[in-house]
Parts: C-alpha cells; sequence; structure tokens
C-alpha cells in the first residue's frame, strides 16, 4: 500500500509543479476569447534569434511561462476587474515588488517566494486595449521584464510568426463557421 501510496504522489508531484496560478486560470475561463500560450525554457530560447548571451541569461531560471492576451474592448475588460486581478494575486501570497510604465504601459510585476513552494513572478502589463498576464513559474530579473515583454510581444521573427499563424487560424475557424451554418 505505502508503494501505491508513494507511486500516485511520485506522479502527481511534477503536475503541481508546474501549476500555474489560480487567479491567471480563472482570468482565462472569464474570458474565453483570451490569446493564450504556455512557453518553456526550451520553447523560449527559440526567441533567441541572435544568440544572445545576454537573453540566455534572462530567461535561465524560467521553467514554464504561460502568456494571456486579454482584449479590453472586446472583452469588457475595466479599471474594477484589474484590481480584482491584483487582489487575487495577492490573496495567493504573491507580493507585488514593482510598478513601472514603459512605452505607454504599465507593469505590475509580482513575486511568490515562500518557503515550502515553487519560485513564481507575475507580470501584469495594461495598457488602453490588452491586459498582457505573463505568469512565470520561475523567476526573472525584474529589471528585465519590459524586455521580455517585448520581445516576446513581436520585436523577434518567431513571435511575428505565432501571430500570423494564430490570426490565419482565427480567419479559417470563422471561415469554417460560415460553412457550417450555411
Amino acid at each position: 500500500m505505502k508503494k501505491i501510496a508513494l507511486f500516485i504522489f511520485v506522479c502527481l508531484l511534477p503536475s503541481a509543479l508546474l501549476a500555474q496560478t489560480k487567479t491567471t486560470d480563472e482570468l482565462q475561463k472569464k474570458f474565453k476569447d483570451a490569446f493564450t500560450l504556455f512557453f518553456y525554457k526550451n520553447t523560449l530560447r527559440m526567441f533567441n534569434q541572435t544568440d544572445s548571451k545576454e537573453f540566455d541569461e534572462m530567461i535561465k531560471n524560467i521553467e514554464k511561462m504561460k502568456f494571456l492576451m486579454v482584449d479590453k474592448s472586446k472583452d469588457s475588460f475595466g479599471p474594477a476587474e484589474y484590481k480584482k486581478l491584483k487582489g487575487g494575486y495577492a490573496s495567493e501570497a504573491y507580493e507585488e515588488i514593482m510598478t513601472s510604465r514603459f512605452d505607454g504601459k504599465t507593469f505590475d510585476i509580482y513575486l511568490k517566494d515562500k518557503k515550502g513552494s515553487s519560485l513564481g513572478t507575475v507580470v501584469l502589463v495594461n495598457d488602453s486595449t490588452n491586459l498582457y498576464v505573463l505568469d512565470i513559474l520561475g523567476t526573472i530579473d525584474i529589471r528585465q521584464a519590459s524586455k521580455l515583454f517585448s520581445t516576446l510581444n513581436g520585436n523577434s521573427d518567431i513571435a511575428q510568426k505565432i501571430k500570423s499563424f494564430v490570426d490565419n487560424g482565427n480567419k479559417e475557424q470563422k471561415h469554417a463557421k460560415k460553412i457550417i451554418i450555411n
């Protein structure tokens, strides 16, 4: 019986360690049209098209990351929802460590570094049209948060290809819906 319990514990442990925050998961469920991507360390390395040692250093402590983008105009996401979102991270023992502005965007960075829990970092990027969430299992140098976001948001060939792929997929999906309806 002990062997079975140990086997189950060992099997479930990796999934528990890779869990994203409950607040991010709830946000994704609430806004089903949100654009979501998952990145692992090797996937993030693909963004380093110039073999930059600085970029490799920036992502070295990231095990997994969820990138979530909410179109605030379509999903009617306002200041009250943003305040509630920030409160959700605080209730999960994330501590707000920095707020800054960069290129017309507000960056709120949260860190979870408690004994007995895995390290986590959440970067909220808020502007007039979109909310971006970088939910990271691991840590990043907070001084580099805006650079990581910029890289993921379109300063590389791969990011542009991902956006094109998603846009084409949405067009094909809409076309498929029209075919089904007609």
